[in-house]
């Protein structure tokens, strides 16, 4: 239920119904942060830091991989088996094209049958706001509202583009890099920076006639992470077949994702990237409150647009307006 448009959020009684795991709260507290009202946004942050000392437990998962690898089933057969585990699960989408489609998470709902059917799992778009640091921010806090909310495993979906891959990255534990089989050159299907950032690849549709070049295609990956650098010295990244059609490999997915856990937290290396994913979310934060400046102060707006026009006419180079940008904000 949105936020009614003239009212003022009651941040204690959200705050309260939150904790006690109330799904329409948590579907509250979520559109709140999204708001693009100043008031809003207000309540939001307030909201967000009260609720800071309940969140930080939950495994937080990022999923990539390119459209068609089938993420949504396999989401949805990972979801049903951590449930069935005794976990709550929230699943959050970073869809840069979301302001204009509605985001591509509201179509993989139909495909997340199971999960979206079942009262321990929360599936939650995010929308861009025209920038992909905007879904970024808004994901990060509503992955924490659903923390505090009782969910223990958050999976933050990405649709695979670059730059989106290193959004999630910067705000979950574990980077899964989802494959096909038989696609041709599988080593073409490795990005260096994809497999830089990864913590496991794993190949999906291993299954009936795609078996064999399941193990084939894993073969060649495995061979390739031999010469590439692991993201971390104390892990080095496995790969793994599996058929989210079928559910096999999905519990062997997920111990390696505990596996990764232990050994993180073994080295300190779990603490220290959450610390450097803090600092990087307020840079993030800061960076969207000068560029929300330049845009809403209407004396800065008609200078910025004037730049614009020099620049795009070729009578200014984008370094020189940049520059008197940054002067505006001084």
């Amino acid at each position: 239920m949105p936020v009614p448009r003239n009212a003022a959020p009651d941040i204690d009684a959200l705050k309260r119904d939150l904790l006690a795991g109330h799904r329409a709260a948590l579907a509250r507290a979520i559109t709140l942060i999204e708001s693009r009202r100043s008031d809003h946004q207000a309540a939001a942050r307030e909201l967000v830091q009260t609720l800071l000392p309940n969140t930080g437990k939950a495994i937080r998962i990022g999923i990539t991989g390119s459209p068609g690898v089938g993420k949504s089933t396999t989401i949805d057969a990972l979801g049903m088996f951590l449930i069935g585990g005794g976990h709550k699960v929230a699943v959050l989408a970073v869809d840069p094209s979301s302001a204009r489609t509605g985001g591509s998470i509201l179509g993989d709902k139909t495909r997340m049958a199971q999960l979206a059917a079942s009262e321990h799992a929360y599936i939650r778009p995010s929308p861009s706001s025209g920038t992909l640091g905007g879904v970024a921010a808004k994901t990060r806090e509503a992955m924490l509202l659903c923390e505090a909310a009782g969910f223990d495993v958050v999976l933050v979906e990405t649709v695979g583009i670059g730059q989106s891959e290193t959004a999630v990255s910067d705000m979950t534990d574990f980077f899964l890099a989802l494959m096909l089989p038989g696609a041709g050159d599988e080593l073409q299907g490795i990005k260096k920076g994809l497999v830089e950032l990864a913590d496991m690849i794993a190949i999906n549709k291993a299954d009936g006639d795609n078996i064999k070049r399941a193990n084939h295609a894993a073969a060649d990956y495995r061979s390739a992470l031999h010469i590439l650098k692991p993201r971390s010295e104390h892990w080095h990244p496995p790969v793994l077949t599996y058929s989210a059609m079928t559910g096999k490999g999905i519990p062997e997915l997920w111990q390696k994702v505990l596996d990764h856990r232990t050994a993180m937290n073994a080295s300190g290396e779990f603490a220290s990237r959450r610390r450097e994913q803090q600092v990087k979310w307020m840079w993030s934060m800061l960076e969207q409150r000068l560029l929300a400046r330049l845009r809403a102060e209407p004396s800065v707006r008609a200078r910025v647009k004037k730049l614009e026009a020099e620049v795009a006419d070729g009578r200014l180079t984008p370094a020189v307006a940049a520059e008197r940008l940054a002067d505006m904000l001084r």
